[in-house]
């Protein structure tokens, strides 16, 4: 089933142009959204992107989650709107309070630009369900603020819960805790990745298609 998929460009955004031929390959229709509009233009799913959204002054995403279209998403998103946020979509999703914990500095202080094994994880939402459970993948990770970090109750509940996405295999890139590299909520329609499957759905560029299942797996579900 084919779905309008919204990516939202923000001041600083710089994979935008990416997820939207992203969302394409992967058989949907990719809509442009605006930061300063509270229009969601009747999207099925929202993918927020990754980049520098207004230079990462104050903390990455600090400042985005104030944006007009971040009031549509929380409350769309708490009637199970599909979001999927990546690498500084994934920061801005924890500073909105739609997922839990933080993203810190790496914790050697560089930025990092590597081809990534993962594992995946939780393979029932609608991000994911491409995938088969502890399934290994290679996707482009690039961050310098990647640290995935929370109270160690909270990372109790995830791990729980089940609501690890996907964790760094080999060697831990950034520093997260856990070696968690993605999480969701606990309904499952929102879900936030450090790594970036935008950079993974062509043969000729990148590490391989590992990363298409991600916009691949909306197809196999219906959303009201």
């Amino acid at each position: 089933m084919s779905m309008k998929v919204g990516v939202v460009t923000f001041p600083g955004s710089l994979d935008d142009v990416d997820a939207r031929r992203a969302v394409t390959i992967g058989g949907h229709e990719a809509v442009a959204l605006w930061h300063g509009d509270a229009d969601l233009k009747g999207v099925d799913a929202v993918v927020l992107p990754g980049g520098f959204s207004y230079g990462d002054y104050l903390r990455c995403g600090a400042i985005s989650r104030f944006a007009p279209v971040m009031t549509a998403i929380v409350e769309a998103a708490g009637r199970g709107l599909p979001v999927l946020g990546i690498c500084n979509g994934f920061q801005i999703l924890c500073e909105s309070h739609l997922l839990p914990g933080a993203l810190i500095r790496n914790d050697h202080r560089r930025f990092v630009c590597v081809d990534q094994r993962l594992r995946m994880e939780r393979v029932d939402t609608p991000w994911t369900s491409a995938y088969a459970p502890g399934q290994e993948v290679t996707i482009v990770l690039k961050n310098g603020e990647g640290g995935y970090v929370a109270d160690e109750a909270t990372l109790d509940r995830l791990e729980g819960e089940g609501l690890v996405v996907a964790r760094y295999l080999d060697d831990n890139p950034n520093g997260s805790m856990r070696a968690i590299a993605g999480v969701s909520n606990e309904r499952g329609n929102v879900v936030g990745l450090m790594p970036h499957p935008e950079h993974a759905v062509e043969d000729l560029y990148g590490p391989g298609t590992d990363g298409l299942g991600f916009f691949t797996s909306l197809a196999a579900q219906a959303f009201a």
